[in-house]
């Protein structure tokens, strides 16, 4: 059976992904601060420590791994006022971004079988931004940039790549403007995601890339009417 650790899997993007490779008969564990879906193995974990991070392989317990989904971090990219943003602030959100991408791979790597995956999660705010976003735009343009760096470094024995989502949204009440935005006529869904973690985790030829699931919404030009 093989094995996937996510991080963030009590989140939305990060329960749709576990849920996903566990109907694949994948044997899933999540590390986040909080419980999630009851067919994941629950690692209670604040993977921006590094004492945390050590003690959540440690309880896992496992002597190899196929695959790390690198999801977790903080949800809400409205940090607020650049001149108001503290440096705690600051290093909250980067240090659960970056930082956390960067001890959960360095504690997967002597785990990480022969043909092994890592699946970064960026976001489209890496290349596209809204006001007051900066801590969660930085650290989501520095994933991108740890991926290539990984895939060269990490290679041929494990490939790297990220995805950037776009607009993901599990809301009822979405407002038929919502989904016009977006060339293919509907906002994301959690699946999006997942079917494309699905995708690089047995791509064996694709190793360094950003693939973009936004329903085409970064490549539309927008103009005020």
């Amino acid at each position: 059976m093989k094995k996937a650790i996510v991080t963030g899997g009590a989140g939305l993007i990060g329960s749709g992904v576990c849920k996903a490779l566990a109907a694949r008969g994948w044997e899933v564990a999540s590390f986040d601060l909080k419980a999630g879906t009851t067919d994941t193995r629950q690692i209670l974990c604040d993977i921006g420590d590094e004492a945390s991070v050590a003690r959540a392989y440690e309880e896992l317990g496992w002597s190899e791994l196929d695959l790390l989904v690198n999801n977790g971090g903080v949800a809400n990219p409205v940090n607020g006022p650049l001149a108001d943003l503290s440096l705690e602030a600051w290093r909250k959100t980067v240090d659960s971004h970056l930082t956390g991408a960067f001890l959960m791979t360095r504690g997967a790597i002597p785990l990480l079988a022969e043909g092994g995956s890592i699946v970064n999660m960026a976001s489209t705010r890496a290349f596209m931004s809204e006001p007051e976003t900066e801590a969660y735009a930085a650290s989501k343009g520095a994933i991108v940039a740890l991926t290539h760096a990984l895939a060269i470094s990490l290679g041929p024995k494990t490939r790297v790549n990220a995805i950037a989502p776009g607009w993901i949204s599990d809301d009822d009440d979405l407002r038929p403007v919502d989904h016009e935005q977006h060339p293919v006529g509907r906002v994301g869904r959690v699946e999006d995601i997942a079917q494309a973690v699905l995708y690089l985790a047995d791509a064996g030829f694709v190793t360094g890339q950003v693939l973009t699931v936004d329903g085409g919404m970064t490549r539309k030009m927008i103009y005020a009417e």
